[in-house]
C-alpha cells in the first residue's frame, strides 16, 4: 500500500514538477537529482464511486536524465524515440485501494485492490519540446495489475489526452489536460461487473462491457520556494457521463474528484549535467 501511494504521489509530483521544467533546456540540468516527496491524496475510489480514498506518506523522491533511461518530467522508462515533436516511451498509473475501508456500494463483495498500469505511450508534441505554453497530446496504452501479485492481470486502458503546460516569469508553473479513459471488458468488469451471487434487492447482476470508463479533467500547479523546494497541488475530475459501464449499480454518481498537495524537497544533485 504504502509503495503504491508512493507510485502515485511520485506520479503527481513529476507531473507538475514538469511545469517547472518547461521551458529549461535539457543540458542545464543535472543529470539525476535525489529527494523527498511528501503529501497527502483524496482519491475518488474509482469513477462514479460516491467514497473517497484519503492516505498520506513521505517517501524518496528520484529524477534521473540518462540518454536511454529516464525518470523526469516527461515520463519514466527506456525512451525509444525522441524528435523535437514526438517521443516513444513508457508510461505508469495507479489507484489505490479502500484498504480496510469497506465500501458501502460493494458490501459483501470483494475489496478493490491497489492497481498499477504501465505500457508504452506515444507522446506528440504539437508546437515544438521547448515551446512556452507546450501543447502535447499523449496516446498509452497500459496493462492494469494488482500492485499485490502483477500475476492478476485486471485489463487494459487507453488514454487519450491533450494537455497545456505553461511557466511563469514570477515561478508559478501550472498545466491543464483533458482526456477519455477507454477499458477492455476485463477492467470494466474489475470496477462494475455484479455476479448473480453478489446481487442484492438494490444490487442487482450486472455483466460489465467494454468502452469509455470515465472522462477525465486534471489540472496541476506549482511554485519553488528556493532551489531545493517546490511545492504542488493536483486535481482531477472523473465523469462517467456516457460511459459504457454507467448503469451498473455501482455508479453511485456522475462525477468525482480526486485531489493532492504536497511538496519536493532536492536533498542532493549531480555534479555533472543531462545530456539531451
Amino acid at each position: 500500500m504504502k509503495r503504491l501511494l508512493g507510485f502515485s504521489l511520485a506520479c503527481i509530483a513529476t507531473l507538475v514538477n514538469a511545469q517547472g521544467e518547461t521551458t529549461s533546456k535539457k543540458p542545464d540540468l543535472p543529470l539525476w537529482e535525489l529527494g523527498l516527496a511528501a503529501g497527502t491524496l483524496s482519491q475518488q475510489a474509482y469513477p462514479g464511486s460516491d467514497e473517497q480514498v484519503n492516505r498520506a506518506a513521505v517517501l524518496p523522491y528520484v529524477v534521473y536524465r540518462g540518454k536511454v533511461l529516464r525518470a523526469d518530467d516527461d515520463g519514466a522508462g527506456l525512451r525509444a524515440v525522441r524528435t523535437e515533436r514526438f517521443e516513444l516511451d513508457v508510461s505508469f498509473a495507479g489507484s489505490l485501494s479502500s484498504g480496510s475501508k469497506a465500501l458501502k456500494a460493494r458490501e459483501g463483495m470483494p475489496p478493490l485492490r491497489s492497481l498499477v498500469e504501465f505500457g508504452p505511450v506515444g507522446r506528440w508534441y504539437l508546437n515544438g519540446r521547448e515551446s512556452t505554453d507546450r501543447i502535447t497530446f499523449e496516446l498509452p496504452l497500459r496493462g492494469v495489475f494488482e500492485a499485490s501479485d502483477l500475476r492478476r492481470h485486471r485489463g487494459m486502458s487507453l488514454e487519450p489526452e491533450l494537455g497545456l503546460e505553461r511557466r511563469s516569469r514570477t515561478g508559478w508553473s501550472y498545466g491543464v489536460s483533458a482526456g477519455l479513459l477507454w477499458g477492455d471488458r476485463r477492467l470494466g468488469a474489475t470496477y462494475y461487473a455484479v455476479t448473480p451471487a453478489q446481487a442484492l434487492p438494490d444490487r442487482p447482476a450486472y455483466v460489465a462491457r467494454a468502452g469509455q470508463v470515465a472522462w477525465r479533467l486534471k489540472s496541476g500547479v506549482s511554485y519553488p520556494v528556493t532551489s531545493d523546494l517546490r511545492v504542488f497541488a493536483f486535481g482531477r475530475l472523473d465523469s462517467v457521463a456516457g460511459a459504457a459501464n454507467r448503469n451498473s449499480p455501482l455508479v453511485r454518481q456522475t462525477t468525482g474528484a480526486s485531489v493532492a498537495v504536497g511538496m519536493i524537497y532536492t536533498l542532493k544533485r549531480s555534479a555533472a549535467l543531462a545530456g539531451d
